[in-house]
């Protein structure tokens, strides 16, 4: 090949790169925003005068209100396109985390965070249209790797530095501020894409009007990923909402200490998600099916996750930090291996509504987790019933995916 017909191709390569690399700061800000009120809840409810259920109630608010958002989200995104999707989902939810600052009745609490869940819903489908469009099927494992441990920083950096922040300007402001840096990625994003093809595709004259809700549900893909998801993702959900308190209750450490354990935690998080999608690449790049490589990982997956109610019964505290640590790297590991398995088997032009599907699904599991959680902390019945039911669901979410997905393969439209 010729330097002049390589150069093309390689400043091609640059940016596709680049544009993974701004999808993950998107992911990042999108953690950040989602976690302040985790981390800030002990200053927050001596602030406001909230109880354990009230807490619940609030994560069950963000979960319900993006489970309803993804009905419509996923639709959106594909008609939005690459360009458009992902800035316009990030402008929306930074808004709706800076609302947060102002916020002094449990009412305005409540309605930040409806909208929050509500706009960051656009996050997920527009990742993986993004990544589905930008890389090959070999080189999804890698991107999706990368890209779901990289937005793990978000929970690493933000137990760390968010009770600095406030200390200095309060939780008000450090809403304010962590919101506004969502309008620095946007500003980004369109230089970066200025001047790329990346709007949506005009669709073949008989593809047009195939895709609706009856095509979509009455596809057992589409049902195999949600009923996944929601086994899986509940777990994720339970542990962003809950790992702080969790750590604060059992192990009795403070705000200002929380950041070390959470670090760890997420840390692991990272390195299972990067590790799997590399794995994952190099056995399809061996000879290996989709189906041999997406399921044999999430079963793996699965079966590191089932010592997690240790967790509650061991005394060496940070024995239990690295059984968290596991769980989140195997539930990292497992969902990377399920966004892959969308973007392989899905029709290009429904990536986004079937993503929308099974995170409508996931957030609906989340929501009744976290509200199950307030509730049954409040009781006095502890964290272990919520780490057990932790502990079987990607066994379960393996299983279920077999029953209505038994052979994954390359969508051919």
């Amino acid at each position: 090949m010729t330097d002049a017909a390589s150069a093309p191709q390689t400043a091609a390569e640059r940016r596709r790169w680049l544009l993974l690399g701004l999808i993950i700061f998107a992911g990042i800000l999108n953690y950040v925003d989602r976690q302040v009120i985790a981390v800030l809840k002990p200053i927050i409810e001596q602030d406001m005068g909230w109880s354990d259920a009230d807490y619940g109630r609030l994560a069950s608010l963000f979960q319900f209100s993006a489970a309803i958002a993804f009905l419509f989200t996923g639709g959106i995104v594909d008609k939005l396109g690459v360009k458009w999707a992902a800035p316009v989902g990030v402008a929306t939810w930074s808004l709706a985390a800076m609302a947060h600052g102002g916020a002094n009745t449990m009412l305005q609490f409540s309605a930040a965070r409806v909208a929050l869940g509500a706009t960051e819903s656009m996050g997920t489908p527009s990742y993986v249209k993004t990544i589905g469009a930008l890389f090959s099927a070999r080189m999804r494992s890698v991107a999706f790797g990368i890209s779901n441990g990289a937005s793990n920083i978000g929970a690493i950096v933000t137990p760390l530095l968010l009770p600095l922040l406030s200390a200095v300007v309060g939780w008000r402001a450090s809403f304010v501020i962590v919101g506004a840096l969502g309008f620095l990625w946007v500003a980004l994003w369109f230089v970066s894409t200025r001047g790329l093809p990346l709007a949506p595709e005009p669709k073949p004259v008989e593809a047009q009007g195939k895709i609706g809700l009856k095509v979509l549900l009455s596809d057992r893909r589409t049902w195999g990923v949600a009923g996944a998801k929601a086994l899986s993702d509940q777990v994720w959900w339970l542990l962003l909402f809950w790992a702080p308190d969790f750590f604060h209750r059992v192990f009795h450490v403070g705000m200002h200490d929380i950041g070390k354990p959470l670090a760890v935690v997420y840390g692991f998080a990272a390195v299972g998600s990067v590790f799997s999608g590399w794995i994952a690449s190099r056995l399809l790049a061996r000879g290996l099916s989709i189906n041999t490589v997406r399921k044999g990982s999430m079963l793996v997956c699965a079966l590191l996750v089932t010592p997690v109610p240790l967790a509650v019964l061991v005394d060496n505290y940070w024995l239990a930090v690295l059984l968290l640590g596991l769980t989140l790297a195997a539930h990292q590991g497992f969902s990377t291996n399920m966004f892959a398995t969308i973007a392989d088997i899905t029709p290009k032009d429904r990536v986004g509504s079937v993503t929308s599907f099974g995170a409508f699904c996931g957030n609906l599991a989340g929501m009744g987790i976290v509200l199950l959680a307030g509730e049954l902390l409040q009781r006095g019945a502890g964290y272990l019933p919520l780490l057990a039911i932790a502990a079987v669901s990607y066994l379960i979410a393996v299983a279920w995916l077999q029953v209505f997905v038994p052979r994954l393969e390359t969508a051919q439209a």
